[in-house]
């Protein structure tokens, strides 16, 4: 690959982002744990925008129902695994970029492990009850996480830190007994999920970049249908 695709890669980028902000965003790791509708379009924004180092995290292979909105899902890939088909992106999008992927499943025995060494975890899962295991590690890692969910053509984001309530204030203390979300009941529409993928990275390149506001605290929600958007003060 020459030289010039390396050196003009972000020039469009550069009214946004300083050169500074770039190689802040090259030295990042960001672990994105679910590779489904919100977690393709997270790893295809971040891998865009320059974060070095992506941890891929999914058990799952692609169904043909993920055709639907899953950005890497392809019907050649129906029965691939979706890290590895994430991973292939990646390296095509940016082949500076260095990935990590893992076709396994999340639980506490591996979580911590998978996180520890992140700057940021992106939450693109569709288990409740996962969601607070992630917390949980995340706590103890010290590691802040934005959160994503959808349902139909709803959705909505929040970023938690170590020291936040976090998912509490969302699910309450008996979300932990839930195993999945909404989704599975009221479906999931393409343009949906990448709204709030694009949701996720701009929180996500906030925290890596320490610049804006945060939705710390705060639930972003939206629903397409009524173009209706709204920011919930969690505390």
């Amino acid at each position: 690959m020459t030289s010039s695709v390396f050196n003009h890669r972000y020039d469009r980028n550069r009214d946004t982002l300083s050169l500074e902000n770039q190689d802040t965003l090259a030295a990042a790791t960001v672990a994105i744990l679910g590779l489904g509708g919100l977690g393709c379009g997270v790893c295809e924004m971040l891998a865009r925008t320059g974060v070095g180092h992506l941890v891929l995290v999914d058990k799952d292979r692609f169904e043909s129902s993920n055709l639907n909105r899953q950005l890497f899902c392809q019907e050649h890939l129906v029965g691939h695994p979706k890290a590895l088909a994430a991973q292939s992106r990646v390296q095509a999008i940016n082949s500076r970029i260095k990935v990590t992927a893992k076709v396994e499943i999340l639980d506490e025995s591996n979580l911590y492990e998978r996180i520890k060494d992140a700057d940021v975890v992106m939450d693109c899962l569709d288990s409740i009850s996962l969601r607070f295991k992630v917390q949980d590690a995340a706590r103890v890692a010290g590691v802040p996480i934005v959160s994503g969910a959808i349902a139909g053509v709803a959705g909505q984001v929040t970023t938690i830190f170590p020291q936040d309530r976090g998912y509490e204030l969302i699910y309450g203390e008996n979300g932990r007994d839930q195993s999945e979300g909404v989704e599975t009941q009221t479906g999931n529409i393409s343009y949906c999920a990448l709204m709030v993928a694009a949701m996720q990275s701009s929180e996500c390149i906030k925290i890596l970049l320490n610049r804006g506001s945060l939705l710390r605290n705060q639930l972003w929600i939206t629903q397409l249908w009524t173009n209706s958007f709204e920011i919930m003060d969690l505390i």
